[in-house]
């Protein structure tokens, strides 16, 4: 069961790599808000008008375009549109629309607040807080005094209602199926909902009513902003900590606290807006390293159709092998695909600071923005990465292994292997190598000097193989092939590495093995 749904998951994902995070977020969030306004003018959803969630959308877009694009002319950095609108619209769904002057000036002050969040609290080039949440939190802290009363909006969630709980969800999945981050608010949804359902029965006792758990429950699924604050909030990668036990982590303490606001002297509570900005805190805790510069310092081919870009890292920098990168590579007329993307770490930690990534060059024909910008990047060109992501590392119990590359899927394999020669580790490890031909495969020489057993699957027979490699001779990876070159799948571990289609293909034929972790490449 656990392996079908692996191969479903590779299949849906590699569909949704056609888009860049940002621009199906964009799209989920503009999809929500149509069916918002046709929901208020139906007279399905009695506040806002439609008239309310227009004007407001309009003043939030202007506001944070406009503030981000000022910015980042004066950094000198490329003017991210996408993201601009994903902030303005999550703070349409957080903050009460309006069209009186008090409730546009909250709005504007709001989105002002959120853009600036994104260059004033950040560390090292990372984000520290949500920039909508930030924009939300201060606004709606600032109103609850006095002398700010004026201020006509504040957070109220009013995407947290029944009409929208459906639409939420399943865009939400959408999102959160792209970028792998399910289980994590999975965790959050369900703490967030029980907490929430203990704190209406507790509330309840307190004034002696009777409370009703299905009602509870449906107020704290249906009426409650949970659902679009895990989607689309609580799965920012920029706030989010790297590794996925670290994430779960995150996910409690914003769903405990979201569950049941604490007051603060009186005066405000933590709601959810805030529960997030304490969980983006202790993410923070978890992921000091933040935003690096890379310079490159050459490029190579490694295949045919692979090419291998050396960096030299600029500052402190540290990864696990098996880790990845997200590279920012700027442009003019990105397509939709955007300007970042996600590359495993082709070079071992003992390689510091020399970094090195690869990528298929693709068809050259009709290659995504993103590559021919890459592709014309020259020597001494310094580019970002945010960070360090992903949890497919080697087990640090000493279980035999079985590595599965499908063509540059290889890339973390190489860093594992050398960073294990590197330390003077041995291990029972087994590697199969996938190519479309024995020209496509990258990295054989780094490969043959771990003296790791490598099997090679390739249409033709390549020459000269090492000792210890061997051609599988038309074998085909599946369920009997490998029963065949591994017998003792049964006790190994398996990690499979490549597109997600190849991943998807290969999964069913990995039933037998004692465990499987997979890394998937989507959006090139």
């Amino acid at each position: 069961m656990f392996r079908s749904s692996t191969a479903l998951r590779q299949r849906v994902l590699a569909r949704l790599g056609a888009l860049s995070m940002y621009r199906l977020v964009l799209l989920a969030l503009a999809t929500l808000a149509v069916i918002a306004l046709v929901l208020s003018t139906l007279g399905v959803i009695v506040s806002p008008a439609p008239l309310e969630i227009i004007v407001s959308l309009v003043v939030l877009s202007v506001v944070v375009s406009g503030v981000d694009a000022l910015v980042q002319r004066l950094l000198r950095l490329p003017w991210r549109v996408e993201s601009s609108l994903v902030t303005a619209l999550i703070l349409l769904f957080v903050l009460r629309p309006g069209v009186e002057p008090p409730a546009l000036l909250g709005l504007a002050l709001a989105g002002a607040l959120a853009s600036l969040s994104k260059y004033l609290v950040v560390w090292r080039g990372r984000h520290i807080l949500n920039p909508a949440a930030f924009g939300a939190a201060v606004v709606s802290i600032v109103g609850s005094f006095g002398a700010f009363s004026w201020l006509g909006t504040s957070a109220s969630w009013w995407v947290g209602t029944p009409s929208l709980a459906l639409p939420v969800l399943l865009l939400g999945l959408v999102v959160l199926w792209r970028t792998e981050k399910v289980r994590v608010v999975a965790l959050f949804l369900v703490l967030a909902v029980a907490t929430s359902v203990v704190r209406q029965f507790v509330q309840a006792q307190e004034v002696g009513l009777a409370a009703d758990l299905g009602t509870a429950l449906s107020f704290a699924v249906l009426q409650s902003p949970f659902l679009f604050l895990g989607a689309f909030m609580l799965s920012e990668p920029l706030t989010l900590p790297p590794r996925r036990r670290q994430q779960y982590i995150v996910a409690a303490v914003v769903g405990v606290l979201a569950g049941w606001p604490i007051s603060i002297g009186g005066l405000f509570t933590l709601g959810q807006d805030r529960a997030l900005l304490l969980g983006n805190l202790v993410a923070f805790a978890f992921a000091l390293r933040g935003a690096v510069r890379l310079v490159l310092e050459r490029r190579r081919a490694v295949t045919p159709t692979a090419q291998e870009l050396t960096f030299r890292v600029a500052g402190r920098f540290a990864f696990d092998a098996g880790q990845y990168v997200e590279l920012d590579v700027p442009h003019r007329r990105a397509d939709a695909r955007g300007t970042r993307r996600e590359f495993s770490i082709v070079s071992a930690p003992a390689d510091l600071p020399e970094l090195r990534i690869a990528y298929r060059s693709g068809d050259a024909q009709h290659p995504s923005s993103y590559k021919r910008a890459l592709a014309e990047i020259a020597p001494g060109t310094t580019l970002a990465v945010t960070g360090t992501w992903g949890d497919f590392v080697l087990p640090k119990a000493d279980v035999p292994l079985l590595l599965v590359a499908a063509g540059i899927g290889v890339t973390p394999f190489v860093s594992q292997l050398r960073q294990l020669q590197a330390e003077g580790t041995r291990r029972d490890i087994v590697l199969l190598y996938v190519a479309a031909s024995a020209s496509e495969l990258a990295f054989r020489d780094e490969l043959a000097g771990t003296g790791v057993r490598t099997v090679v699957f390739t249409r033709d027979e390549p020459n000269d193989l090492p000792e210890h490699w061997t051609w599988a001779e038309g074998i085909r990876l599946d369920a009997d092939g490998l029963a065949r070159l591994v017998p003792d799948l049964a006790t190994r571990h398996a990690f499979v590495s490549g597109p997600p289609r190849l991943i998807a293909e290969l999964s069913p034929a990995l039933r037998r093995s004692r465990g499987l972790t997979t890394d998937a490449f989507a959006g090139y």
